[in-house]
């Protein structure tokens, strides 16, 4: 399904409800395509979509990825999809005047790291995209925001909320809004990023008017390095931002208790033992944070600490309630420790109605059925989806979402091929709205690669909560299978 970018949308009603045939094959979800990549410039590999975000607020729902990816980093700009109806219908398009493959008096080349956030005070979406440059090497060259103040369907062109200067090179944003009508601090936006040309420097801002003017950046109080932050906003305004470090080798988290003024120094969570995910795909564990109604924060990623011999990857979990104190790391029970199933890329939803021992969460993940499949037995990405409605300590059987599809048939990028380094759920209506990548084989040198969504969204499979991972311990001395990073890394 492609669409003409000229104006930017297109009505996904009948149309985009049809279901993805090779990508859904062997999964019993029907599923939506939301967002396609319209262009045409030699410079990318199209037609691909990469790397969703998604948030909702009552009937709203809003995605937000990259589209028309390129090799070594970012895309041709930032796809949007909205639906105001609970997903009944989908608005599809481009976010307007990003990069120069939309309007050639624009001064930036790509976009890439694409997240969506909502202010309800100010009745305003705020679409967020890192802008790069090719200035002899690709460089962060500034985070832009786009704004739309009719519920998602049309954008203004974008405010800059942060730009480059000197050696700065930004990388890995994401933003998020104060939506508590209670806190002191509603209605207040929130930026993180890291300076990949200064190490990788941890660097937050903030917004009081929508998201049109933009504070100076500040550091944390310890000028912690980091990337793939993920900020979230308790009930009395507190904001805590769970990263990774800046060799992704463990998770850190800090926060900030007046608004964004100051951040504190930022604490070790834990380390992220990892295996190599086969196939050359690209990933690596970059956290996904989400907070319950009373303010829990809850942070899922990959990781391999209860395999011995760090044969797969869990997905694994941990809490706090301040963001200084965490609980130990949980697995997350989706199949047993000697299976050889491989988890990674997850994108958690928790639903803020609910919190405490009664939460609500959804998981979404990537996985091989086999962590061995190898070019003799080609590696077949697959979605699946596990959900708890205890906080995390019983989850469900998990559902088969989307796949298999080959992971050769995905983008090509000079960190592996792509579905994203990171996806999303929300939850919207009691149910849960995942959002992700999947791939059908390319035709020649055009893929096949759109952003995809449950047309109905997501429950818990049948036969209850009946998994918990009690009583496991990790291995002794777990250890990644591969050497840790010599330097900070950088993913766009």
């Amino acid at each position: 399904m492609r669409r003409s970018l000229r104006g930017g949308l297109g009505i996904c009603g009948l149309v985009c409800g049809a279901l993805i045939g090779a990508a859904a094959a062997n999964a019993a979800v029907p599923l939506t395509e939301v967002i396609n990549d319209p262009f045409g410039n030699p410079q990318s590999q199209h037609a691909t979509a990469v790397e969703p975000d998604t948030f909702a607020f009552g009937s709203t729902i809003v995605a937000v990825s990259q589209v028309g990816r390129y090799f070594d980093g970012g895309a041709s700009s930032t796809g949007f999809a909205t639906s105001t109806n609970g997903g009944a219908s989908w608005t599809s398009g481009v976010l307007p005047n990003l990069t120069v493959h939309q309007n050639p008096a624009v001064q930036y080349e790509r976009a890439t790291d694409p997240v969506i956030a909502f202010d309800p005070l100010h009745n305003v979406w705020l679409a967020q995209s890192l802008v790069l440059n090719e200035e002899g090497s690709l460089r962060g060259s500034g985070i832009l925001v786009s704004r739309s103040t009719d519920g998602g369907l049309t954008w203004s062109n974008p405010v800059p909320s942060a730009e480059a200067t000197g050696n700065q090179d930004f990388d890995k944003n994401w933003i998020v809004c104060d939506t508590h009508a209670d806190s002191p601090f509603f209605g207040r936006c929130y930026q993180t990023w890291d300076d990949f040309g200064n190490g990788n420097r941890l660097l937050q801002n903030f917004s009081t008017d929508g998201g049109l003017t933009w504070s100076a950046p500040i550091p944390t109080g310890n000028n912690a390095t980091g990337l793939g932050g993920q900020p979230v906003v308790q009930p009395d305004g507190d904001v805590i931002i769970p990263s990774a470090n800046a060799f992704e080798t463990a998770i850190i988290a800090f926060r900030s208790t007046n608004g964004g003024a100051s951040w504190s120094n930022a604490v070790t969570v834990t380390s992220t033992p990892t295996h190599t995910v086969a196939g050359n795909l690209r990933t690596g564990p970059l956290p996904t944070a989400e907070i319950d109604g009373a303010g829990k924060v809850y942070v899922v990623w990959q990781d391999c600490r209860f395999r011995r011999g760090c044969k797969v990857n869990d997905l694994v979990m941990t809490t706090s309630t301040d963001g200084v104190t965490w609980t130990p790391v949980t697995r997350i029970p989706i199949d047993s420790v000697t299976s050889g199933v491989d988890h990674f890329i997850p994108g958690l939803g928790v639903d803020t109605a609910t919190g405490g021992a009664t939460a609500r969460l959804g998981l979404a993940y990537y996985f091989y059925r086999s962590s061995r499949c190898s070019r003799r037995s080609p590696c077949q990405l697959e979605v699946g989806y596990v959900q708890s409605d205890d906080g995390g300590t019983g989850w469900s059987n998990p559902t088969d979402v989307a796949g298999p599809f080959a992971v050769t048939s995905t983008a090509d990028t000079s960190q592996g091929r792509m579905v994203g380094d990171y996806i999303s759920t929300s939850w919207m209506g009691g149910r849960a709205w995942p959002a992700f990548a999947v791939a059908s084989p390319p035709v020649g040198s055009v893929f096949d690669e759109p952003i995809a969504a449950p047309s109905t969204g997501l429950t818990a499979a049948a036969g209850g909560f009946v998994n918990n991972a009690g009583g496991e311990h990790p291995v002794a001395g777990a250890a990644s299978d591969h050497a840790a990073p010599q330097s900070a890394i950088r993913r766009r």
